[in-house]
């Protein structure tokens, strides 16, 4: 099998081969020229990987997930690598990143690969823009799939997400506690799954749409919705990702502003450095193992030939309190 650390891409570009070609001599299918089948193992080996012919016996599950340079996906991808591990399977990482090969691309590429099922990160069905095409395509081949904070009731698979809902209700009813009452809400793209249901959770607790900026999930779009948000005179920003609040926390330093003296900041996901972040940052954390478990679990009992249950399932996210909040003044 290809290790889970290596792409098709990595290899065939070190063959000078397509990936559909790496994905035939993988699966031993025929059409593929001694000499070319040779130069792709070469290339597994030269990458660091010995080569012993077992693969054929092993069932792969491939793994969705976007670029690897967000912790947040990363902690999903080890997790379900050792979910996966201790269930006996073997993991194909599909990292969509830029520069690398799309979820469309990799899509196309398991059609013609012999994988037992299918495990997708926040992927294109969290997209109100996207199409769940090229996913039923796969489900109709015989591919079972598992998705994890992504839901789309057109498709045959089983959904794991963590409440948004509850993200929201908790971040808020802290900031409330320490007396804050201008509290803003940062998020990604509108076209976005999390990002509306954190809006309409938001709207839910009687705080104002204005309050609402919407740029993009990165250190810079959170920089951006905190400039607004604090020239309007709001005290306190939940952001709807860490690397969001990271960029809040930058804004108000570039103002002279001490967080949380002058700005209460609560981030999303809980990435790994978030402790240790100046100051530590409140945030919410998904249960990444409790779900990576639950899709797991699910996908093994689709390919034992049980019925995938499509009514999604939401998991409970914790508030963790740190320094980067404290009472308004």
């Amino acid at each position: 099998m290809i290790p889970a650390r290596l792409k098709l891409a990595d290899i065939a570009e070190l063959a000078g081969v397509s990936t559909a070609t790496v994905s035939r001599v993988f699966n031993d299918k025929p059409g593929v020229a001694d000499t070319t089948r040779a130069s792709v193992m070469a290339a597994m080996e030269s990458l660091g990987h010995s080569v012993d012919g077992s693969h054929e016996h092993e069932s792969r599950i491939a793994v969705m997930v976007p670029e690897l340079g967000n912790p947040t996906f990363a902690a999903f991808a080890n997790e379900l690598a050792l979910q996966l591990a201790a269930a006996g399977q073997h993991m194909f990482l599909c990292s969509s990143g830029p520069g690398g090969m799309t979820e469309e691309q990799y899509l196309d590429t398991l059609l013609g690969i012999e994988v037992a099922g299918l495990i997708s990160v926040s992927g294109s069905l969290a997209d109100s823009l996207a199409t769940p095409d090229q996913y039923q395509r796969l489900i109709a081949a015989g591919v079972p799939a598992v998705f994890i904070n992504a839901h789309d009731p057109r498709v045959a698979g089983a959904f794991f997400s963590c409440s948004d809902a509850e993200s929201i209700a908790s971040s808020v009813a802290h900031l409330r506690s320490l007396g804050h009452t201008r509290i803003g809400l940062s998020v990604g793209q509108q076209r976005y799954q999390p990002t509306q249901r954190k809006i309409r959770a938001f709207a839910a607790q009687g705080l104002p749409r204005e309050s609402v900026v919407s740029t993009i999930f990165s250190v810079e779009g959170g920089q951006a919705a905190a400039s607004r948000l604090l020239d309007t005179g709001h005290t306190a920003i939940v952001c709807g990702s860490d690397m969001m609040a990271l960029g809040a926390i930058r804004e108000a330093r570039t103002r002279g502003l001490e967080v949380p003296r002058d700005l209460s900041v609560v981030g999303y996901d809980d990435s790994s450095l978030m402790a240790f972040t100046d100051p530590a940052l409140t945030t919410v954390r998904q249960p990444v193992s409790a779900m990576c478990k639950a899709a797991v679990d699910a996908l093994l009992a689709s390919i034992g030939g049980q019925h995938i249950d499509s009514t999604e399932m939401l998991f409970h996210p914790d508030l963790i309190i740190r320094q980067s909040t404290g009472p308004v003044t």
